[in-house]
């Protein structure tokens, strides 16, 4: 469960000073996506290893410390993994392994380490995007960039109050701790302690009905409709934002060039991995 204190720190992160730090919301945001899109389109190896280290190379730009990212990394990690596993099993083609009715295949095992590759270049540009971006600037670019005006109102104010319901959270937790509640007690039945958790996430649906109403009255009392739009503070590209994005494009560009004429020469990283 999320600590208020790991949710602060990560939005202490966000708000440090750095060359990554300091660039507009919008170019970071175009940025991170061109280099997400460009490694989940390729079908070789050899662009996720050199986005990944282009990633790593940003990554000691903006000062973001490594072993905190490793430890995000593996966390999210686990959700597309489990996907991934199945892959070696369930793809055609030639057996290079069995045991009783379990086989793994080259084309599944090929597959599933190109999966890999995409997955971990696109979590890691997820987690350099939101160690060097607030989130409300995260939703303010968004918003620059023509996303849907009633989405963007719904994230902002999502952002604005995520915080304080962690907040809420903790206390509850700490109310319950000082009770001496333990959900890993072995001395209470497990049932109960079920129970308890249920009247938790029960109570924080209704503190979140209540907050929402009060939110929408103070709105409504300063205003707001439908027709309300959000305030964006106008913002132009310095000459250091330009070199960023240009820089990235020149990388992918050569990245094709290479492959385009080494490719054959590259080995399993150059082999076009994809299914037919």
């Amino acid at each position: 469960m999320v600590h208020l204190s790991e949710a602060l720190s990560l939005n202490e992160l966000a708000s440090r000073d750095s060359v990554i730090h300091n660039l507009e919301g919008r170019i970071k945001l175009i940025a991170f996506l061109m280099i997400i899109v460009f490694t989940v389109v390729s079908t070789q190896l050899f662009v996720p290893i050199v986005m990944e280290i282009l990633l790593l190379i940003i990554m000691f730009l903006s000062k973001t410390p490594l072993k905190t990212s490793i430890k995000r990394l593996s966390i999210l990690i686990i959700f597309g993994g489990i996907i991934i596993i199945f892959q070696p099993f369930v793809q055609p083609g030639t057996v290079i392994w069995s045991y009783g009715w379990l086989h793994i295949t080259d084309v599944g095992l090929n597959w599933g380490i190109l999966l890999a590759a995409r997955l971990i270049v696109s979590l890691t540009a997820i987690i350099i995007l939101s160690s060097t971006s607030p989130l409300q600037e995260v939703v303010a670019s968004l918003r620059k960039l023509k996303m849907p005006k009633d989405m963007a109102m719904i994230l902002s104010i999502m952002v604005r109050f995520l915080f304080m319901f962690i907040d809420e959270l903790e206390s509850i937790r700490k109310a319950q701790k000082s009770r001496n509640f333990n959900i890993h007690s072995k001395l209470t039945p497990y049932k109960w302690r079920i129970k308890q958790v249920g009247y938790t996430i029960a109570m924080m649906f209704v503190k979140s009905y209540e907050q929402g109403e009060r939110v929408y009255k103070s709105m409504i009392s300063r205003g707001f409709s439908d027709q309300s739009e959000l305030y964006l503070g106008k913002s132009t590209f310095r000459k250091n934002e330009y070199v960023f994005i240009i820089s990235i494009i020149c990388v992918m560009i050569a990245v094709e060039i290479i492959l385009f004429k080494y490719s054959g020469q590259m080995g399993y990283i150059g082999q076009n991995i994809s299914i037919n």
